[in-house]
């Protein structure tokens, strides 16, 4: 079955979904913010299967959120790193967090969302701080 490309729509949601509209392609961007970026790491994160994680990590590089970089020749083996785009995602997931916790709640809910969104908002001010630190060492 071909997909429908919303990419050109003028609605910013369309073209949005577009890009991040799988299922898994929002958990591999929730779990970067928990400081995962190996393939490995997310297999096993996630429990999802390696040719699905090899399209969903390949569609992220693609549509600029993930950026890919080699952190071993030989096997070649590559980390992926949350870009700009992909750091401006946070929002989006602490929204969807609380919404799924005020609409589809288990009994620990609560307590759940808490968790995510105290493991988000520490995931980015560690990467704010050092995007800073490079940005301020490049202008040095």
């Amino acid at each position: 079955m071909q997909k429908k490309d919303f990419s050109l729509m003028p609605c910013p949601v369309a073209r949005a979904v577009s890009k991040v509209g799988e299922w898994w392609s929002i958990l591999i961007l929730r779990d970067c913010f928990y400081g995962e970026t190996r393939f490995d790491g997310f297999q096993k994160s996630l429990g999802i299967a390696p040719n699905m994680l090899t399209r969903r990590l390949n569609d992220l590089v693609e549509a600029g959120l993930l950026e890919r970089r080699a952190y071993c020749a030989k096997p070649p083996r590559y980390e992926y790193l949350l870009t700009d785009a992909g750091r401006d995602f946070l929002p989006v997931l602490l929204a969807l967090g609380a919404w799924g916790n005020k609409h589809f709640s288990s009994p620990d809910g609560a307590a759940a969302n808490e968790n995510m969104r105290r493991r988000l908002e520490r995931a980015a001010e560690k990467r704010t701080a050092a995007v800073t630190a490079a940005r301020l060492a490049a202008a040095a």
